[in-house]
């Protein structure tokens, strides 16, 4: 057979069949070379003083070793007014608004703005990496030089909807705007918060005057909102010293799903065992203060006690809300801000949690009505953040990016309160009975 091959009319046959052949075998020889000859730049931008910087710059140094290929142009920016004017002409060809720090520019991806950890972040970068190393990928410089136009990624696209009323929306830059709304909405709604106000709105009914009522309640429901600023600026300033460390995330996580435990619990066995609430021993003295007001005349005096009653109660009512704005402020750090846009996102914070604080002292005013917080009410109240703390805790142990996501953040929404309305329709008659 092979000496059929040989013969004269079946000379180009032979041909045809070895060149294919040989041409595979050279370029499989040559591969490795060929991908070793490719060189993927990637444009790091860092700040002196910056810790994420330098765990990024451990890890790309890392992936050096592992990738020849991988060409790391590094531009520190807080010392350098050139290479933070690089900076912004970068990430304004790439159409973002940042000056933070540290920041990572491969081919045509979205930059990667923040170092969670080598898992995450670092994961990200590697497979860009790789994909630029097999594919081509245009160089940075050339895209921030107009060179070169850039194209968003099937990635980047995915997090682009278009709603009919809305129009067109970046999930990822929305969803940490209606996280705050979620999250502030159901800490406004907050059992302890309820308990005192309605109470002390309760005592005052019996002045039966709208003014003083108005005026006691704002000055209450305005520092209820500053002592919870105070406090979560306190959150914002552990959070960021400790930088982006898994284990804070994963301790935050644990302490939110313990929180989550406790207020489910409390559902079905309420002040039974382990319970957030105010301290029956706190409470006399809380009593007497807003007795106090309601015996009081002078203006001077009714400011001052109210000031006084309303830091005392948010003292003991953080014992309550402890989970809520732990989780916001850790989730709000794992984003990489400018500082003066963290305390905006805690303002904002604020001003939702007073919005039904404030609402219910309006109510009161304008009906002079004694209502009050029922026991089931507060019961129902803490099985909605009981499970609301629950998904937000799971989500920060299994993938904090995930916040990112406004899907997720509306999900865990809808998902607390279909759980919450489930659990309420198949045992209402039970607990009620046992309360």
């Amino acid at each position: 057979m092979f000496m059929a091959l040989l013969c004269k009319p079946h000379k180009r046959n032979l041909l045809l069949f070895l060149i294919p052949i040989a041409l595979f075998l050279l370029t499989a020889k040559h591969a490795d070379s060929w991908y070793a000859g490719k060189t993927v730049p990637v444009y790091f931008f860092w700040g002196i003083g910056c810790p994420h910087c330098t765990k990024e710059e451990v890890f790309l140094e890392k992936l050096k070793e592992k990738y020849p290929q991988l060409n790391v142009k590094s531009y520190e920016v807080r010392h350098n007014q050139e290479n933070a004017k690089f900076y912004i002409q970068m990430a304004e060809a790439y159409g973002i608004k940042t000056a933070a720090v540290p920041a990572i520019f491969i081919g045509n991806f979205e930059p990667l703005i923040g170092y969670l950890n080598d898992e995450v972040t670092g994961r990200t970068i590697e497979e860009r990496l790789r994909y630029c190393i097999e594919h081509t990928c245009p160089d940075p410089l050339k895209i921030a030089e107009g060179l070169t136009r850039r194209e968003q990624t099937y990635e980047e696209k995915s997090k682009v909807i278009t709603l009919p009323i809305f129009g067109t929306i970046d999930t990822s830059k929305t969803a940490l705007p209606v996280l705050t709304i979620i999250l502030a909405g159901l800490d406004g709604f907050n059992p302890c918060a309820f308990f005192v106000l309605f109470l002390l709105l309760s005592i005052l009914v019996y002045a039966q005057s709208r003014k003083k009522m108005l005026l006691v309640g704002g000055i209450f429901v305005f520092f209820s909102g500053l002592i919870y600023f105070l406090f979560m600026s306190a959150w914002l300033t552990i959070f960021l010293r400790v930088g982006q460390l898994m284990i804070v995330t994963t301790t935050a996580g644990l302490i939110a799903l313990i929180i989550a435990s406790i207020n489910i619990k409390d559902f079905f066995l309420f002040k039974k065992g382990i319970s957030l609430t105010i301290p029956e021993k706190a409470k006399p003295k809380l009593f007497d203060r807003m007795r106090k007001l309601l015996k009081a005349t002078s203006m001077s005096s009714i400011i001052l006690g109210t000031i006084v009653l309303a830091i005392a109660a948010n003292i003991y009512e953080l014992i309550c809300t402890v989970g809520f704005p732990m989780v916001f402020t850790r989730v709000l750090t794992l984003h990489n801000l400018p500082p003066f846009h963290y305390y905006l996102y805690l303002i904002s914070y604020n001003v939702i949690y007073v919005i039904p604080l404030a609402i219910v002292v309006l109510i009161f005013s304008i009906t002079l009505g004694a209502k009050k917080l029922t026991e089931w009410q507060g019961q129902v109240l803490k099985l909605i953040s009981g499970l609301m703390m629950l998904g937000l805790g799971l989500v920060l142990l299994i993938n904090p990016t995930l916040f990112d996501n406004l899907f997720v953040a509306v999900g865990l929404l809808v998902a607390a309160l279909t759980a919450a309305g489930v659990i309420i329709y198949l045992t209402k008659e039970k607990v009620s009975k046992s309360i």
